[in-house]
């Protein structure tokens, strides 16, 4: 009756088509179905319900792990439709930690010496996708027997599966690696050879080293095969060696030459390119016959072959240009083309032939090409562009002032969304590059005076590299009052707070340089016998009386609102210029009047602002990244001292606690000023004590104490950190390495270059493949080696007699512990008739102390293990078999 209304796969499948909205509802209606059913003692019912629950896990993802032991049920059925519904679950669900994994072991080694070929695939290909270490140590040998088999699929499964035997379980390459190697000459079958050749090529692209001397079989196949997927499996196979082997090279270049003149497989011809431009790259005549080939896939009216011309340009130009340079044309015209690989590939191919001396033509032509693509292709020429130009300190930028002007450019493009890109270039070289400052400042000044750049949220980040570019180099404006319009425009509110902060620093160092330059000038013009005049201000920088008042008038319109922002950085730096304002005011305003105190009131206006003027003119350079790291630590500091006894040494020196300040509404600022000022008066004179102890603690760490009015001048004087560009101070020629270039039409600027950070090395070492035990099998295998391992194996089995005799029987002969002790230690799968017959050989070879088979002889032995072991290594016996010298198969 379950069977009877059970609701089969395809009715599952038309239920969810036809839910518009409740899906999840109606998954789970069926899983509660399907938890009932699976529980039915019905094979149908039970394997129909397990199949509907693999159909849910595979499209929606449900778990069915609680149903792993109904798996193992329904591929015990000796019926195959239920066998193969258990299979496809297990495959689908089964991880190699899943509890009960283990259970259905002895289920396939039944299915895999069943006589239909069927169950036998079923159990193959399970094993093949869940197969741990238990497993495929388990079922080696009933796989090595199925690599033999007279059945042609079913042989060429258990090849396969060989993949993953080797993968888990590495002693099993001990027994089915020379079986392998002799499927390698099935000529007469096909299927198999092609199997083995993909099996070999997985393993080559782990470790090519350990499977060289295989080369020779390879290269026969090479040259007798007729079957393209053999030939590429093998040719994939020669690029792994031929980096390995000179001579195979050589052996390998006429051959996959010949066979990509005559091939007329496309997929066959790329893969003869391939192999030379990546192994065979020193072969000059195979690399223009490459190159040939290549020029047929580009003119290929399939877009599929003409990006695998482009991709096999973009192997070949790394060692060998020329060869994207000959079809320098199609190349850009591949631009346009309307598949996005296609254009990504060319890109590529175009940045690989960028350098100093076309580095302007093809940066043109790129803006081109991004000005009329779509947003997201448009971002990826500007990326690459920008990270191409500026790759190893801008070392093929010769003309900088073109480079500024062109980043300019890229940021007036409608879909540019590259500012942080844009914004670290300008910031960094207007640090590094100190001739190019005057183009910087210009390009900065356009983009601040572009009100359309204000609403565009990408370009935010230029814009404010620009106003911190004009600010900080703000002598090179040749009009100051026209930029502090341009910080200080009404539509700066569509920036966002960050940014804003840093027009209203770039205005406040506008507004002390337009400040600096008025005084001066008033003051050189009533004495031009001291030739006072600023040579950074050009006579087209006049600041007049009437511009100082705007400015002034500016500010308080403009910055004054601002004062009361929510943003702390806004509100600071709004506040420092109102302050500033304030303190200055009063002054310019009697200065602006002549008056007979003229002199005295500039002067003092003068002291204000050249204060605050040789602030901001200090100048700021690239810091590296290890600078603080070679800063000494001064002597007596302790980084990682605890402070849990600061009260103890301080004592009433302390402050009050935080705990009993309280802070009062707004209503109240004038009563908390008051307490303020008397405090500050109270603390103003401070006892003995807190006084020895700060001189204490300021003698112990004085580097971090700013210096005092009495020390000032002394300071300057002993000053040890001067200005980051003086290339001619110590610290310059310690940190700062100059680019030097050959000749040059123009000459290059010097590039501020430190000695670390700037480089980021690239690691050109080829990751070495590690020595594992799969490899190290496989030499044993290949060269022949197993004796030695099996005499040393023998000898190591006497120490772990006692450690293993409780899991053995105590009755048994000593050989036989012996022998099986050595299998457990190698972990090897030995064949029960190769066995029997290395037995008699390792009991001649045996020494007196190891004849014997009770117990009393094996405590002897193990008592005097390392005696014996001592005296073998002084006087190796004359049964030990020598290693032979490894044979050149190349030859």
């Amino acid at each position: 009756m379950d069977s009877l209304f059970q609701r089969s796969l395809d009715d599952i499948i038309k239920g969810l088509r036809h839910q518009q909205a409740g899906e999840s509802a109606f998954v789970s209606k069926v899983l509660e179905e399907v938890r009932r059913e699976i529980k039915s003692t019905d094979s149908h019912t039970k394997s129909t319900a397990l199949q509907k629950l693999t159909y849910l896990h595979s499209i929606c993802f449900v778990d069915m792990s609680w149903a792993a032991f109904h798996a193992i049920e329904c591929i015990s059925y000796p019926n195959f439709t239920h066998k193969k519904v258990g299979y496809l679950a297990i495959s689908q669900s089964f991880q190699e930690s899943t509890p009960v994994i283990l259970l259905i072991s002895n289920q396939l080694r039944k299915d895999l010496k069943s006589n239909v070929e069927v169950e036998v695939s079923l159990a193959l290909e399970c094993l093949s996708r869940i197969g741990n270490l238990d497993l495929c140590r388990d079922l080696t040998p009933e796989v090595f027997t199925l690599m033999a088999s007279s059945r042609i699929p079913v042989r060429k499964k258990a090849i396969g599966v060989v993949l993953r035997l080797f993968g888990k379980y590495p002693d099993a390459v001990r027994v089915c690696f020379k079986r392998l190697v002799e499927s390698l000459e099935s000529s007469d079958s096909p299927p198999i050879v092609s199997a083995v050749i993909g099996v070999f090529c997985e393993l080559a692209s782990k470790d090519p080293k350990a499977y060289l001397p295989l080369a020779p079989e390879f290269y026969k196949i090479l040259v007798d095969s007729r079957n393209n997927w053999v030939l590429i499996k093998v040719l994939k196979i020669f690029t792994k060696l031929a980096p390995l082997e000179p001579r195979l090279a050589k052996k390998i270049v006429e051959p996959i030459c010949e066979l990509m003149s005559k091939t007329g497989a496309k997929s066959l011809m790329f893969e003869c390119i391939r192999t030379i431009l990546t192994s065979l790259a020193e072969h000059e005549s195979a690399v223009k016959l490459a190159a040939g080939r290549i020029n047929e896939l580009l003119i290929d009216e399939d877009p599929n072959l003409r990006y695998l011309g482009l991709h096999a340009l973009a192997i070949v130009a790394p060692k060998h240009i020329w060869a994207v340079l000959e079809n320098k044309e199609f190349v850009i015209k591949s631009l346009s083309d309307p598949d996005p690989n296609i254009k990504l590939e060319s890109l590529r191919l175009v940045m690989e032939m960028v350098s100093e001396s076309n580095v302007v033509e093809i940066c043109r032509v790129l803006v081109n090409y991004a000005t009329k693509s779509e947003p997201e292709f448009c971002n990826v020429i500007l990326g690459s562009i920008l990270s191409t130009c500026s790759n190893n300190v801008y070392e093929i930028i010769v003309d900088f002032d073109w480079y500024v002007s062109l980043l300019g450019e890229m940021s007036r493009i409608q879909h540019c969304q590259k500012g942080e890109e844009i914004e670290n270039q300008l910031i960094d070289i207007g640090m590094r590059v100190q001739d190019v400052r005057p183009e910087l400042v210009r390009v900065g000044r356009d983009l601040l005076m572009d009100p359309a750049l204000l609403g565009n949220p990408f370009l935010h980040r230029i814009l404010s590299a620009a106003a911190w570019l004009c600010g900080e180099y703000v002598e090179f404006i040749r009009n100051p009052v026209e930029l502090m319009e341009s910080l200080l425009q009404p539509r700066t509110s569509l920036l966002p707070p960050s940014v804003r902060a840093v027009y209203l620093e770039s205005a406040f160092k506008a507004l002390v340089f337009c400040l600096h330059s008025y005084l001066k000038s008033a003051t050189s013009s009533d004495h031009s016998a001291l030739g006072l005049s600023d040579p950074g201000v050009s006579k087209e920088n006049h600041i007049t009386p009437d511009s100082v008042l705007h400015l002034l008038n500016l500010i308080d319109m403009a910055v004054g609102p601002l004062s009361g922002s929510y943003d702390v950085e806004i509100q600071e730096r709004a506040r420092n210029i109102l302050g500033f304002t304030e303190l200055i005011k009063p002054v310019l305003s009697d200065s602006l009047h002549p008056q007979d105190e003229r002199h005295k009131q500039q002067v003092e206006a003068s002291k204000m602002v050249r204060l605050l003027h040789d602030t901001f003119s200090d100048e700021l350079g690239p810091v590296s990244m290890s600078a603080q790291g070679r800063v000494p630590v001064p002597d007596g500091l302790v980084l990682h001292e605890n402070l849990a006894d600061l009260e103890a040494v301080c004592g009433s020196s302390l402050p009050a606690s935080s705990a009993t300040i309280s802070f009062e509404g707004s209503h109240n600022v004038e009563g908390a000023t008051s307490i303020f000022i008397s405090d500050q008066k109270e603390e103003s004179e401070p006892s003995s004590e807190s006084t020895s102890l700060l001189a204490e603690h300021r003698k112990r760490h004085g580097l971090y104490y700013l210096p005092s009015e009495k020390n000032t001048e002394h300071h300057e004087a002993n000053n040890d950190y001067p200005p980051a560009n003086e290339l001619k101070s110590e610290l310059a020629e310690q940190s700062f390495l100059p680019k030097r270039k050959s000749k040059q039409v123009k000459a290059r600027p010097v590039v501020v270059k430190l000695d670390e950070g700037d480089v980021l090395p690239i690691s050109s070492k080829i990751p070495q493949a590690k020595d594992d035990s799969l490899s190290e099998a496989v030499r044993d295998v290949l060269l022949g080696n197993e004796a030695d391992a099996d005499t040393l194996t023998q000898k190591a089995a006497a120490d772990s007699v006692i450690r293993k005799k409780g899991k053995e029987k105590l009755n048994a002969k000593e050989q036989e512990d012996d022998l099986d002790h050595m299998d457990s230690q190698s972990g090897t799968v030995q064949n029960p008739v190769k066995e029997r017959s290395k037995r008699s050989s390792r009991k001649q070879n045996a020494d007196e102390g190891d004849h014997g088979g009770d117990k009393g002889k094996q405590k002897r032995r193990h008592r005097h293990g390392k005696h014996r072991t001592r005296e073998g290594v002084q006087n190796p016996p004359a049964n030990v078999i020598s290693q032979t010298p490894v044979p050149d198969l190349l030859l």
